[in-house]
């Protein structure tokens, strides 16, 4: 196996927590062989069998999250500071002397990244998604909708992702098209990964960078069948705001070796979904594709999907 890009994904997932490196270590040798995906342990030991490996431990009943889950009903206003941290991308600085950051650090929710609060790795965030959304918003339309209409977004066993923004913004705008801004601002994208999740569930995996967790914006890397997709999601702030979020997005593509990538913009000033072409910074700029499917928050907000090639990578933005 290649040992170095092994042990880095490993330890991505679980920033070095020494339960969840030995479960993942154990899943991959001893559960994994044996199946038509990962026959043997060369199989296994590769970097699908890790997110395999990843995918199966979080959805496990251990004493480990058992323990979690019970501190969250033990102190409601831990769990209060979590559901922010994790939905609303609040930005929590980490200043020791406050209860939530103590308590928080010393049941092993989070940790310190350069003064900030971030989740203490990628499974306990994943478990702590998989506990807050069956608890308060299973019964939310877009998730029923993402649930009931699944199979449309799986072609030839791969994840249409464009198909999956194009429904998004049709169901979003028919169920949320009258609230205001400040709802759309806050919910929205909670809601995008409310309709996400039911559509790749049991077979697919997501996760959010956590470097990019802000008020603003937001990058998820998508996991389906071995395959991965990043999304951005972000507050629209204008032309020039959108054209840094492309250039963004297109330096992780360059960073995974990916030549497509995919944006979602939340529209709450009224601006169009447009491009001045002529004045974009990638030079070699066109919109190749725009769809006709246009569907309206408001009289002032116009929302859709273009797609934009630059040079040889292509955006697919989407805008509600």
């Amino acid at each position: 196996m290649h040992i170095q890009e092994i042990a880095e994904l490993i330890y991505e997932y679980t920033s070095g927590y020494p339960y969840l490196v030995s479960a993942l270590c154990k899943i991959m040798d001893e559960k994994l062989p044996g199946g038509k995906e990962f026959p043997d342990r060369t199989a296994a030991w590769t970097l699908a069998g890790v997110y395999e490996a990843v995918k199966r431990l979080e959805k496990e009943d251990n004493l480990l999250y058992q323990s979690l889950i019970g501190k969250l009903k033990l102190f409601p206003e831990l769990k209060v500071g979590l559901q922010e941290l994790l939905f609303n991308g609040k930005g929590i600085p980490y200043v020791a002397t406050s209860d939530f950051i103590r308590d928080a650090a010393m049941y092993g929710f989070i940790r310190n990244d350069k003064d900030r609060a971030v989740i203490s790795n990628r499974i306990f965030e994943s478990v702590l998604y998989n506990y807050f959304i069956p608890e308060e918003f299973l019964g939310n339309k877009l998730y029923n909708t993402g649930e009931q209409e699944k199979n449309q977004f799986i072609v030839g066993g791969h994840l249409d992702m464009r198909r999956v923004l194009e429904k998004f913004i049709e169901t979003f705008s028919e169920l949320y098209g009258e609230e205001d801004e400040t709802f759309v601002e806050k919910e929205g994208r909670k809601y995008f990964r409310l309709f996400l999740k039911p559509i790749i569930n049991g077979v697919g995996n997501y996760c959010i960078e956590p470097q990019t967790r802000n008020s603003e914006r937001m990058d998820i890397m998508i996991f389906y069948r071995g395959e991965q997709s990043i999304l951005e999601l972000k507050t629209w702030r204008g032309n020039a705001y959108n054209e840094r979020g492309e250039k963004q997005l297109s330096g992780y593509l360059d960073y995974f070796h990916m030549k497509k990538g995919y944006m979602l913009s939340f529209n709450l000033r009224g601006a169009t979904s447009q491009v001045d072409v002529l004045a974009h910074p990638f030079g070699d700029c066109r919109v190749s594709q725009i769809s006709e499917r246009k569907f309206g928050l408001n009289k002032k907000k116009t929302c859709g999907i273009k797609e934009i090639v630059l040079g040889d990578r292509v955006l697919i933005e989407a805008v509600v």
